[in-house]
């Protein structure tokens, strides 16, 4: 043992060769911990009744980003009594299968919206982002007054589409094709409103993975 500890004492009093040593079993320890995770990603494949976005909610996802609603509103029901009592049954990392970047956050300026799709009207929406003081009084949220003048670009979404697809979305040339049609007269507005009214209605968890009563399985 003596003998042994010469080795530990020469690393313990040489900085620099510590140093290397910390790096090198930290390196270690974080590829065990990292690379199963990669791997496991690779053969993950989503739910039969998860869908991608269609083309009016996947420019108003990218809208919700862009205007950095995330940095308020979390996506992220947690599996605790109190939280799926006030907002639904708990998120599963099924509902985030086509989000880039998902949306489940840590900060709560404003409440969860992971379960909001029909429960508000779209009128409602609509008068809340136009000047959320008018639906509640005490919002510090800002007004989004410009959402409602400015129209989507169909080339735009087409070429989102595109890129999504070499990413591994399901995207067929059909659906592209039909961008167009489905975003005549819409507004980002419209495509916002759209995004949120989907949120827990389009992307739900199976019936299984949704314990309400906040037990995790």
């Amino acid at each position: 043992m003596a003998g042994g500890y010469k080795y530990f004492e020469k690393i313990e009093k040489n900085a620099g060769l510590l140093g290397v040593g910390i790096a090198i079993m930290v390196s270690i320890g974080g590829l065990a911990e990292v690379t199963p995770l990669f791997m496991r990603a690779q053969a993950v494949t989503p739910p039969a009744h998860i869908q991608p976005y269609d083309p009016l909610r996947l420019i108003g996802k990218d809208i919700y980003v862009r205007d950095g609603c995330y940095l308020c509103h979390t996506q992220m029901i947690r599996a605790q009594r109190f939280e799926v009592q006030r907002y639904g049954p708990h998120s599963t990392a099924d509902e985030s299968f086509y989000d880039r970047p998902h949306q489940w956050g840590s900060k709560r300026t404003g409440p969860d919206l992971a379960r909001v799709g029909g429960k508000y009207s779209d009128e409602w929406h609509r008068l809340h982002l136009l000047d959320p003081r008018q639906v509640v009084p005490e919002s510090n949220m800002p007004a989004y007054k410009w959402l409602d003048g400015t129209r989507l670009d169909p080339d735009d979404v087409q070429a989102r589409m595109r890129a999504l697809r070499r990413l591994g979305d399901p995207y067929s040339d059909e659906d592209i094709a039909s961008v167009p049609q489905a975003l005549a007269g819409k507004t980002e507005m419209d495509a916002l409103i759209a995004y949120l009214q989907g949120l827990g209605v389009s992307q739900a968890p199976a019936p299984e993975a949704a314990h309400g009563d906040g037990s995790s399985r």
